[in-house]
């Protein structure tokens, strides 16, 4: 079957409604003033897509949506930046998610309403959408409570049917972690969790004894580390890539997200694990120079801009 896209995203689906320049963190029965609100795309899957296609991977996304004015929000959102949405459900049972982000310096804290996006199950994930791409990509599992206790199936059927694949867990916010990395990441080619979701899905406190054990089940995996750049393991070696330094962030928000945009980007054009990393590492970054998620992408050419005037990088 012919591959139209490069990517499918399976994912979650909301908006974010962000509040910046607080003076402090609200308190129970007191009231703060924020300076500053943006609407835009939220949820990890929708800024990955988001900007990977920004950065000319074709996409097209699987989720589930509300009948209303934030799933068409949503719509038009990924369709400006030329992600594919005809895979999209739209739903009349649920509402679509949304996520208020209070910001805070280089810290923020979140409130999610799911909603639709916890109905997406394996059954809307059919075989003809998968055989549309040549790579899998899945974030946010434990927002994803339809779809989660199916995902090893879902990742040994993408497997089967030929696609590479990866997955972003990201945190959960039940913090009960209940995910079977050994019976997964068999099926994951990326595994890309951050330095804290490694070590709550490991239980293991030390991030190399957590690195060393997932060594024995996992394929290739890249461990986030913030302002400490990020390590791969791809079963023989062990890389780490400096982070780019923004001194002057606007927020952090989806800077995880569009990290594994940069690297996906490299890794589907077949560049090596390091410049995948380092690609990564240079978007994860460009992200923090504007606010929300996609701020920093709403063009290729605002990329490279960004990318030689605030981190002296061309590409």
């Amino acid at each position: 079957m012919e591959k139209h896209f490069d990517v499918l995203v399976v994912g979650e689906l909301n908006v974010d409604l962000i509040l910046n320049t607080i003076d402090k963190f609200p308190e129970i029965g007191k009231e703060v003033l924020a300076h500053q609100m943006t609407l835009t795309l939220g949820s990890s899957s929708a800024i990955f897509a988001s900007n990977l296609s920004t950065l000319g991977t074709t996409v097209t996304y699987a989720g589930k949506i509300g009948r209303d004015n934030f799933g068409d929000h949503i719509i038009s959102s990924l369709q400006a930046k030329g992600v594919d949405t005809g895979n999209i459900i739209l739903t009349p049972q649920h509402n679509t998610g949304a996520t208020i982000v209070l910001n805070f310096s280089e810290d923020r804290a979140m409130v999610t309403y799911p909603g639709a996006m916890s109905h997406l199950t394996l059954e809307d994930i059919s075989t003809e959408k998968l055989l549309q791409a040549r790579h899998l990509h899945l974030s946010s599992i434990f927002l994803q409570q339809g779809i989660r206790k199916d995902i090893v199936a879902l990742f040994r059927q993408a497997k089967a049917l030929g696609l590479t694949t990866s997955i972003d867990p990201q945190w959960d916010p039940s913090e009960t972690w209940d995910l079977d990395l050994k019976a997964l990441l068999p099926h994951v080619d990326i595994f890309m969790p951050n330095t804290a979701e490694l070590k709550a899905l490991t239980g293991i406190a030390d991030l190399q004894e957590a690195l060393a054990y997932i060594r024995e089940f996992g394929n290739a995996f890249v461990v986030k580390n913030g302002s400490e750049g990020a390590y791969l393991w791809e079963g023989q070696s062990l890389y780490h890539q400096r982070a780019f330094r923004n001194t002057s962030v606007v927020d952090s928000i989806g800077a995880g997200d569009s990290f594994d945009a940069g690297f996906i980007h490299k890794f589907l054009q077949q560049r090596s694990w390091q410049e995948c990393l380092e690609f990564g590492a240079l978007t994860g970054a460009i992200n923090t120079t504007r606010h929300g998620g996609t701020g920093a992408f709403e063009n290729l050419n605002l990329v490279k801009t960004i990318a030689q005037s605030t981190f002296n990088y061309t590409f």
